[in-house]
């Protein structure tokens, strides 16, 4: 099914790049205890905290493509399931529809799918003792298995891009929604870690958040069209 067009990608992208107001309240916190977690020597030079904050960001965007992978393949059964051309119209406009929630909630005219972000919430409760026993960071490898594990936590951003990717009925083009996504969300993260949130305040702005959410808004209506 041809729903993995550039503009999807792109959307993806947008949605993790511009997001950034969502991601500070759900992941500020992490962000911090994670950071706090180092050795004062660490925490006092940049450059040696950056490959901490690198593993721990490129191991969850890891997770976000493996996430995006089941479901591009659960999208793929589903249509092998039916056999049917209308489960591929189904796919595309849920993934539409869900692009057009997500403008919404970007731009801050809806927070319908906050309650997205309930449905994980039974898998975090499984997930997240295992973290707590890697906690604090003291080596790179910790800090890679806190990175995996980061991406599973409940994100209405989340799983509204996943839905994306399970639309494209495809597990390597999953993969690469969410991975583009993920690269969306980097500068945020790590420049709220890196450099005090300089980085990070510049997506708080409420016409770069309208802009973005205008943007997913019509490559939505596009999708369901």
């Amino acid at each position: 099914m041809e729903v993995s067009q550039p503009q999807v990608y792109f959307t993806a992208l947008a949605v993790g790049l511009l997001g950034g107001v969502h991601c500070l309240t759900m992941c500020g916190g992490l962000v911090a205890t994670l950071t706090l977690g180092l050795t004062p020597e660490i925490r006092r030079d940049p450059w040696r905290m950056l490959p901490y904050q690198l593993t721990y960001n490129l191991a969850r965007i890891s997770g976000y493509a493996v996430a995006g992978a089941l479901f591009g393949g659960l999208g793929a059964a589903l249509i092998e399931l039916e056999a049917l051309p209308a489960m591929q119209h189904l796919l595309q406009g849920l993934a539409g529809l869900t692009m057009v929630l997500l403008g919404l909630y970007l731009a801050g005219w809806s927070a319908a799918l906050a309650a997205v972000e309930r449905l994980g919430a039974p898998l975090w409760r499984r997930l997240d003792p295992i973290a707590r026993r890697f906690l604090p960071v003291r080596r790179l490898g910790q800090a890679a298995v806190i990175g995996f594990l980061w991406a599973w936590l409940p994100c209405g951003l989340v799983y509204s891009v996943l839905i994306m990717a399970m639309s494209s009925a495809d597990p390597l083009a999953g993969a690469l929604i969410m991975l583009t996504f993920g690269l969306g969300t980097l500068p945020n993260l790590l420049g709220l870690a890196l450099l005090a949130g300089a980085v990070a305040r510049l997506a708080e702005r409420p016409w770069i958040r309208r802009l973005a959410g205008l943007l997913v808004i019509g490559f939505g209506l596009a999708m369901v069209v």
